[in-house]
């Protein structure tokens, strides 16, 4: 009897930590700059049950029941499917910003020179590269990383455990956010773009006045130069779009997570 007892208050100690470690282990799987191919699954998995021990202990009663039942199996992809969804809609703001890069990176002719994104494991211009760097230091210089720990510790105020899992107008709002990857691409990308443009424009001219003009030779370089210029110009709204669509997206989250 009492060995029955004390196997049921381990369970019920364990369920208290299992669940958390869920939604906050897929968060970690898919969240910036943690969720990168270059940081360690261990060190992932670490970091997560370094925050479950913490955020656990704190968070509403949660429901007793037992893993391997259809309720536990329905609770823990209803959990993996939240924590995956707060990580995808914070790594829509580095989507973007590399999105931007990219699109600079084209417009100036440099799309032939690619770089191993190693966060993503697939080749990306390596403009886009340094926006992602840069973005990524703007992310931790404004404790982002402090506010995403928090959200989450939230999050289970705003839907418990087994309250249930993405309802359609969660879904739904989490793809009408995903439409700010191109929005905040353009923002980034429209100085340099219409700079270049106008360089375009302007050499389209000369060769209407000087045919023999070899403007392969003359063409690419100051478009490589004035865009470098540009993007130097351009560094501060840079800092504003990555803070202020951070913010934005701390403040969406919130409602896409209410039942």
């Amino acid at each position: 009897m009492t060995l029955h007892l004390e196997l049921d208050a381990l369970i019920g100690l364990v369920q208290v930590y299992l669940w958390p470690f869920v939604r906050i282990g897929a968060f970690m799987m898919v969240m910036p700059i943690v969720g990168s191919s270059f940081v360690p699954t261990r060190v992932r998995l670490l970091l997560g049950l370094a925050m479950t021990i913490v955020v656990a202990p704190v968070l509403p009663v949660v429901p007793t029941m037992s893993f391997l039942s259809l309720e536990g199996v329905l609770t823990l992809m209803q959990e993996v499917a939240i924590g995956i969804m707060m990580g995808f809609a914070v790594q829509i703001v580095f989507d973007a910003i590399t999105l931007g890069g990219q699109v600079i990176a084209m417009s100036m002719g440099l799309g032939f020179a690619v770089f191993l994104d190693r966060a993503r494991g697939v080749n990306i211009p390596v403009l886009g590269q340094l926006f992602l760097m840069l973005g990524m230091l703007v992310f931790l210089s404004l404790d982002g990383h402090l506010a995403l720990i928090r959200l989450v510790a939230d999050s289970f105020e705003l839907r418990p455990i087994a309250s249930g899992g993405l309802s359609q107008e969660t879904i739904w709002g989490l793809l009408l956010w995903s439409a700010q990857v191109f929005i905040v691409a353009v923002k980034i990308a429209l100085p340099a773009i219409t700079a270049l443009i106008v360089v375009n424009l302007s050499f389209g001219v000369m060769s209407r006045a000087a045919p023999t003009l070899n403007l392969f030779a003359v063409g690419f370089p100051v478009a490589m130069l004035l865009g470098f210029v540009v993007i130097f110009l351009s560094m501060g709204t840079l800092q504003e779009n990555v803070a202020d669509l951070l913010r934005r997206t701390l403040e969406t989250l919130p409602g896409l997570l209410r039942p």
